[in-house]
């Protein structure tokens, strides 16, 4: 019998956008939980649900031996998460809940069963957390730093905060023993030729977006000294032979210093493996993109949100629309790919914003762009800002923070026809720069008005 069993609930094969793209990446938050307690004397074990069915992990706890069930839940796995804690607690497990979302709904998440929430890094709360599960009551739950629990009778009690764990390089690295890793390097080898793992090398974002939720590592940025990650990327590359990583840092390169350490240990060992990253365009130097080049970086990810520098200072987002069409150039001229994030919506974004992005992402040029449209996460200053304009259609636990709607917001066809009309302006001004494609350019420019009426059409629709 475990101590504990850590699961996600993140199921691929049930998310038709994830089986399209089929890029699964393993879960190192709970994996890291699982090498520390492990470390620590506690029988763990993680049931990975990424190739799993529902049913599975069902199954699972209605015929395993009850003892603790941790789950890791964010705002796409919430309604599932709900499930298997009620499952769990009607099979007689006790049950914990942590991740980027409990944390902003403590009392919603206390209220559908879970025995206790876990705020912020969860390694250092759950080895003193289990002892105290084994336990008959709640009285000792008081004594543990970074919880939420209900009292017997019916209160919420949440406990101090929990300090961040100062030395990353103290903890061991994370328990991809405990899943199938190497499921994960076939399933992108069957879907796109090269396999791909992911590691971090830092842990946080010090920057203050406001629509950005920081429930778990707070505003702190703390690092890995550069020689303990290659020691990781080397035993990576040894164990696994991954032909490609994703290094998961929200910001990998906002530490010059740093990457230059790190490239220079790996140029000590011979070791160069293609990766992608996120970066920010005010941490992308001419420096640090020839260090990128050299360690094999092939695409950076670059928030840039709206080509609107108004939308972008209403974000805080500490850039300039300059900087973003700087990085980008910067990688080009190094043969590094850029992948750009855009964000529709954004309170106080209007149609001249909306045609500064576009013309913005025509001068840019990225490999490839996304866009969302904004959407408010509970504990974030944005949805403090909006709070009164905000519409749950449905049930708390029947939904997520993306269904909100916002009373006053334009429709969702306004925001297609915006889609369409920044994908087919980007795709026209390719064309023109390559010339000689009279029969597309014309098709292309036909779309254009079409979306551009639609879009100026339905701007007065609002929810």
């Amino acid at each position: 019998m475990s101590d504990l069993l850590l699961t996600h609930a993140y199921f691929l094969y049930e998310d038709p956008k994830e089986r399209q793209i089929m890029k699964p990446y393993v879960p190192l938050g709970i994996l890291y939980i699982c090498s520390h307690l492990r470390s620590k004397g506690f029988a763990v074990e993680v049931f990975d649900t990424t190739f799993s069915a529902p049913q599975d992990l069902i199954r699972h706890l209605q015929t395993e031996k009850p003892s603790v069930l941790g789950i890791y839940a964010n705002l796409m796995t919430r309604k599932k998460v709900i499930e298997f804690v009620r499952v769990a607690r009607e099979a007689g497990w006790k049950t914990v809940v942590g991740g980027p979302e409990p944390g902003a709904y403590v009392r919603e998440y206390l209220d559908a069963g879970a025995d206790v929430v876990v705020m912020g890094e969860g390694e250092l709360t759950m080895e003193e957390l289990l002892p105290v599960l084994r336990q008959k009551g709640n009285g000792r739950l008081v004594e543990i730093k970074g919880i939420a629990f209900l009292s017997e009778d019916g209160q919420l009690v949440q406990t101090a905060s929990r300090p961040q764990i100062a030395d990353l390089d103290a903890q061991p690295w994370p328990a991809r023993d405990a899943i199938d890793a190497m499921r994960y390097v076939r399933t992108w080898r069957e879907a796109h030729g090269q396999g791909s793992l992911s590691i971090i090398t830092a842990r946080g974002c010090p920057y203050r977006c406001k629509w950005c939720s920081h429930q778990v590592f707070g505003m702190t940025h703390r690092r890995r000294k550069p020689r303990a990650v290659v020691d990781e990327v080397e035993w990576l590359l040894t164990t696994y032979t991954p032909d490609m990583m994703w290094i998961a840092d929200d910001v990998f390169t906002i530490h010059h210093g740093w990457l230059r350490e790190y490239a220079a240990e790996m140029r000590r060992r011979n070791l160069r493996v293609p990766f992608e990253c996120i970066s920010r365009a005010d941490r992308l130097s001419a420096e640090a993109a020839d260090l990128l080049a050299e360690l094999g970086c092939f695409r950076v990810w670059i928030g840039s949100e709206s080509g609107s520098q108004k939308i972008l200072d209403a974000m805080d987002r500490g850039v300039t629309v300059d900087q973003v069409q700087n990085s980008v150039a910067l990688c080009k001229a190094r043969n590094i790919q850029t992948g750009m994030f855009l964000m529709w919506g954004y309170e106080g974004e209007e149609l001249e914003d909306i045609e500064a992005t576009i013309e913005h992402v025509k001068r840019s040029d990225p490999d490839i762009f996304f866009t969302t449209v904004a959407y408010p996460i509970k504990g974030t200053p944005y949805y403090k800002q909006v709070a009164g304009s905000l519409v749950q259609l449905q049930p708390w636990s029947e939904t997520s923070d993306r269904e909100i709607t916002l009373t006053g917001r334009r429709s969702a066809r306004f925001y297609e026809f915006a889609d369409h009309l920044l994908r087919d302006e980007v795709q026209l001004a390719r064309v023109l720069r390559r010339g000689s494609e009279p029969a597309v350019e014309q098709e292309l420019r036909t779309k254009i008005r079409s979306s551009r009426e639609g879009l100026y059409s339905t701007c007065e629709v609002r929810a």
